[in-house]
């Protein structure tokens, strides 16, 4: 998948199709006919990450836009965005233009903006990125980016999330309990700086993550890379993908199609249902009453659509275990889901370890050297040459 540089606010925006399919989102089932209102409201209420420009130079001396570049890792932005709304605002949470939101609302907020000390920053995904091989300005593929997030997360100690990358195609149940179930300090915490004067870090309660660590259960991440065929998607996968829409833990999917990237949060009937960040803003700065302006974070027109078929092979499921319930109920909803008719596993769910697998999440951050070249030339697609293209 190439980048391209277009500008989705010129375009005119289907609404949604008059018809008696479904419509889900993110685990949530709608009726077009009775619901418009409720799907809009819903997908306006997801945080929108698009290019951006003239933020402080990534680095100090480098790119102060990511124009051209940058779609992917604002599709990770906002999966893992979406991951921390239901950690910290629940799913059923909604943002209405106007209306004034709590204050983990702008933590959310705050951990991804455009500067070099929010957690999720286009600045600390660019440089954190150079320890998995990819120049500041160098285009990501779905599993680089979900590697890196994964990095980052560990300084998160509000969220205190475990994040789970499943590689090989499989999923593997015990490994996951384990990281889940672990008592110890979120791994890099003693790497943050201390509590500024405030109560605040990054914008985020720090004692909220100080508490949460002493839970049985971290909030589960679960990111799956995969490739669904060669050059494009083999048909008998789609039914599986929609399911996993379907289900109330989805984070949706990062992918898109060739030339771009997108974040999928549901579908109609064939056609998938995403979020664009092809669209150049101006970065967003702090008022002088300490407020962050929050409009251009929220997509405030339909959704785009696209079909199921245009979908490139490569793309990274998500979703999001709460507590260790959501993680059994999600297991339970793959088990009966490989017993669907015409609906191929993208996947495989086992209990252990296989013998011939490492275990990344307990040896290292990331595979070794080797692994890493080989996953990102499979995973991520990005063996062609990529013209980026300028309006």
């Amino acid at each position: 998948m190439a980048t391209l540089t277009y500008d989705t606010l010129r375009f005119e925006y289907e609404d949604f199709p008059e018809t008696k399919e479904p419509v889900w989102i993110l685990g949530r089932k709608y009726s077009v006919f009775t619901e418009k209102e409720e799907i809009l409201l819903d997908v306006t209420s997801r945080l929108w990450f698009t290019y951006r420009k003239n933020f402080p130079a990534i680095g100090g001396t480098g790119p102060t836009s990511d124009t051209g570049w940058g779609c992917m890792l604002r599709c990770g932005q906002m999966i893992f965005a979406q991951a921390l709304v239901c950690r910290h605002l629940g799913r059923d949470w909604r943002w209405i233009k106007g209306k004034r939101q709590v204050d983990n609302y702008f933590s959310v907020l705050n951990a991804f903006v455009d500067r070099k000390d929010s957690y999720y920053s286009i600045h600390q995904i660019a440089q954190m990125g150079v320890g998995e091989g990819k120049s500041i300005g160098q285009w990501y593929g779905p599993n680089t980016v979900a590697q890196v997030l994964k990095k980052l997360a560990t300084f998160d100690t509000w969220s205190s999330l475990a994040v789970h990358i499943a590689m090989d195609n499989t999923v593997v149940m015990e490994e996951i309990r384990r990281l889940c179930q672990s008592n110890a300090p979120c791994a890099g915490a003693a790497a943050c700086p201390a509590v500024e004067s405030d109560g605040l870090y990054n914008g985020c309660p720090e004692e909220a993550g100080v508490r949460d660590r002493r839970s049985l259960w971290k909030p589960l991440v679960l990111l799956i890379p995969l490739r669904l065929g060669l050059t494009e998607i083999n048909e008998a996968y789609i039914e599986t993908l929609k399911h996993c829409f379907m289900m109330p833990q989805s984070l949706g999917v990062i992918g898109g199609k060739p030339n771009s990237a997108h974040y999928f949060i549901g579908y109609v009937g064939e056609e998938l249902i995403y979020l664009d960040p092809h669209t150049t803003q101006p970065a967003v700065e702090h008022n002088d009453s300490g407020c962050l302006p929050d409009e251009s974070f929220h997509c405030q027109h339909p959704p785009c659509r696209m079909s199921i078929a245009e979908l490139d092979p490569s793309i990274a499921v998500g979703f999001f275990c709460n507590t260790e319930e959501d993680f059994n109920d999600w297991c339970q909803q793959i088990k009966k889901l490989s017993l669907v008719r015409a609906a191929l596993p993208m996947f495989e769910l086992v209990e252990r370890q296989p013998s011939h697998f490492s275990n990344p999440d307990v040896l290292n951050l990331t595979p070794d050297s080797s692994d890493a070249d080989r996953l990102e030339r499979f995973f991520d697609s990005e063996d062609e040459d990529f013209e980026i293209l300028s309006l």
